[in-house]
Order: structure tokens, then sequence, then C-alpha cells
């Protein structure tokens, strides 16, 4: 058991740098060809692409991961394989749903949305059911414990061909604008989730035979819909600074901020790579009661990513003034608030995977009401402290409160489940509630 979660999480942290290396470039590629202004309405935009797109899965992404290894375990295969089309038709419909309703917005606002935010908005409400749909897929794929088939399409090949689109359509001419950028990546994120949903389908009819389908839409829902609220309040607290400082600041602003939190996100993949490897082993492990195994992952995970997470990161900063620099010389001046944004990472990752416990176990509505909660406060602090001293102080109210996150979920996670997640922790439990 050691083995496997470890491995898993080499691949999917390994595959998450390639990834990272191609997002890098594609970032920095379209930094240089659209200028600071053009880059800051291309990210503002991809923000609200990213967040509604995880929410449109309502939940049955991580629901995945929660329920088919406890159904699986249980040898109810017909519930496993209602679960796997009721929850893609579900995805797809509510992701239809926000693009209709995204494109009526934009065709109806009039004058109320700015002129260049128009057409790549209507465009990203196009990318939108695709971004949902591989969202799902990764989450089956994670369920299953195949890390490569999970991360490889959307974090690899995706960003892959978003690059090369964007330079062969630069080179044919078309202008290096965001709705450009963000028609590059419309085709390729068509092209990677048809790719990964086949082999998806081929992979799953080893496991799991054809046979009758059983729909637990009351059970699913019931725990789904509270993790969609986690993963809006998650997908919120992720992007809120650059939400907030879409609404003061002006694009070329933007553009520099955003360009540190793409780096930055290499601390994120560290925690996303291991929670990948392990989050479906904490419900497989709870729901087999293997209680004392349980409380040795959660020990082993917390402290592999506090010291991955560290280590990544105080690289991340040495290397900042290079990194930064490959997006224009301006940028550079990007480096406190590179710091800032790992330092809070870094602190967050001392409180161990309380958020999975809480989302694989039972404790949903709970994450859910703390992370938004968390939410509120970072937009709070944001308002506050961004008008005050600029976009670092963006860095600073969201490092704070993601302190305080990663501390409010450890209290829950021991107040639920009776396991201590925090990395200094012995390896105790006590009776779950």
């Amino acid at each position: 058991m050691r083995r496997g979660p470890a491995r898993a999480a080499l691949d999917v942290f390994a595959i998450r740098i390639a990834a990272a290396g191609f997002a890098y470039g594609a970032q920095v590629l379209m930094a240089r060809l659209m200028g600071g202004a053009e880059y800051g309405i291309f990210a503002s935009v991809w923000v609200w692409t990213a967040i509604l797109g995880h929410t449109a899965t309502l939940g049955l992404s991580q629901g995945a991961c929660r329920f088919l290894p406890a159904e699986q375990a249980r040898g109810d295969l017909d519930a496993a394989r209602g679960f796997l089309l009721g929850g893609a038709l579900a995805t797809l419909a509510a992701a239809l749903a926000l693009t209709l309703a995204g494109l009526a917005l934009t065709a109806f606002a009039g004058g109320r949305v700015a002129a260049p935010y128009v057409a790549p908005l209507a465009i990203a409400a196009l990318v939108l059911p695709l971004f949902a749909l591989q969202d799902y897929l990764e989450g089956v794929a994670r369920s299953q414990n195949w890390a490569v088939l999970a991360i490889a399409p959307p974090y690899l090949l995706r960003q892959g061909l978003i690059m090369a689109a964007m330079v062969g359509s630069v080179l044919l001419g078309a202008p290096a604008q965001a709705s450009v950028a963000l028609s590059c990546t419309l085709l390729a994120t068509g092209v990677a989730v048809a790719l990964q949903a086949v082999l998806l389908i081929v992979r799953l009819r080893r496991v799991l035979p054809p046979g009758p389908r059983r729909f637990r839409w009351r059970i699913w829902l019931g725990a789904c819909l509270p993790i969609s609220a986690v993963d809006l309040a998650a997908a919120g607290f992720g992007f809120v600074d650059v939400v907030v400082l879409g609404f003061l600041l002006p694009p070329a602003a933007i553009g520099l901020y955003f360009a540190a939190t793409r780096i930055q996100q290499l601390v994120v993949f560290v925690h996303y790579a291991a929670s990948a490897a392990t989050a479906q082993r904490f419900s497989a492990l709870h729901a087999q009661g293997e209680r004392a195994a349980l409380a040795a992952l959660v020990r082993r995970q917390g402290q592999a990513v506090f010291g991955a997470t560290a280590l990544v990161g105080l690289g991340l900063v040495a290397a900042g003034p290079l990194l930064l620099g490959l997006f224009g010389p301006e940028f550079r001046d990007s480096l406190p608030i590179l710091a800032v944004l790992v330092a809070g990472s870094v602190g967050a990752a001392l409180f161990g995977p309380a958020e999975d416990l809480l989302t694989m176990l039972g404790g949903e509505r709970l994450c859910a009401v703390i992370t938004a909660a968390m939410l509120g406060l970072a937009v709070l602090a944001c308002l506050v402290l961004v008008p005050w001293l600029g976009p670092i102080g963006a860095a600073l109210a969201l490092a704070g409160v993601t302190l305080l996150r990663g501390f409010a979920l450890a209290r829950a996670a021991r107040s639920v489940h009776g396991l201590a997640t925090p990395v200094w922790s012995r390896l105790t439990t006590r009776p779950a509630r």
C-alpha cells in the first residue's frame, strides 16, 4: 500500500511538471505575442471559464473518486455503471445550461460588457462544456487509479495543442488577440477530450463488464452537490484575487499578476499530485474499515506533501526573476507577488490533506461551509488591501486566508472523522462522530 500511492503521486507530479512546462511556455508565448492588455483580457476570461467549468460537474468528478471505489469494493457494479453514465449526462446538461446562459447574457448585455471582452466571452462559453466533461473524465480515471490517463490529456496534451495552435494561427496571419487564444483553447480542448474519452471507455470495459445500471441519484447528488459547492468555493478561492483585480485594475496589471500565479501553480501541483493518487484510497480504506491504515496514509501524505511543497516553493522563488522575465522585462516586478503566494501555499501544506478527507469520507457540507466562508473573507480582504497596496495586497490577502482555511479544515477533519491531519501530529486516531 505504501509503494502504490507514492508511485502514482510521482507519476502525476511528473506529468503535471511536464504540463506546467507546456502551460508556462504557452503563457509566455501569449504574453509576448498579445502584450499586457490582451493577455490580461485572456486571463480574466479564462479564470471564469475554469471556475464555471469545475462547477458544472455538480461535484460528480470528485464524487467519482468517492463512490466508484466504494461501489466496486462492495461488488455493486450495477450502481458503478449507473454512476458512470449518469455522471457524464448530468455534467453535460449542467455545462450546456451554463453555456446557453452565458451566450444569452453576452448577447443581451449591450454596452454593459466592454467591447474587447465580448468575443472572448462568447468563445469561452463554447469551451465550457468540453472543459466540464474533461473534468468529469479526469475524476473517473482517478477513481480507478489510472493517474496517467487522468492527468495527461487535460494537462499535457491540451496545453501542448494550445501552444501549437496559437503559433500556427499567428503564422497564418491571425491577430494575436485574446479571442484567437481562446479559439485555440477551444480546438485543443475538443481534441484532448475526444482522445481521453475513447481511451477511458476502452479501459473501463475491462474492469466493468456490460450489465444493468442502477441510479442512486438521491444518495449521489446528496453528497455531490455539497462537493460542487466546495469545488465552486475552492475554484473561486483560487482565483478570487484575479477576479477582484479584474474589477479594480486595468488589464495590463492583471496580466502582471496572472503571470505570477501561473508560476505559483507549480507549488499547488504537489498537493494535486498527492490528492490524485490518494483521495480515492481514503474512500476505499474507509469503506473497508481499515482505520489504522487510513490514519497512516493521511500522515505519510501530509508529511510528503509539505516537504515537497517547501522544496518546490523555494526553488521557484529563487528562479523567479528568470521565469518572470521570460514573459517580458516588466513582469519581473511580480517577484514579490510570487513570493507571497508561494509562502501561503507552503504554510497551508502544514495542515495536511484535511479537504480530501472531508470530501471523501462524508464531511463535504462542512467543507463547503468553511470554504465559502473563507472565500467571502478573501473577497473582503482583497477589497480592503488592493486599493491600498495594489496587486501585492491581493497576494497578501489570499496567502493569509489560505493559511486560515488550512487550519479550519484540519480542525473540521479532526472533529468529524477523528483523524489528525497536520504534519506535526502523531499517528493517533479517535472514534469519528
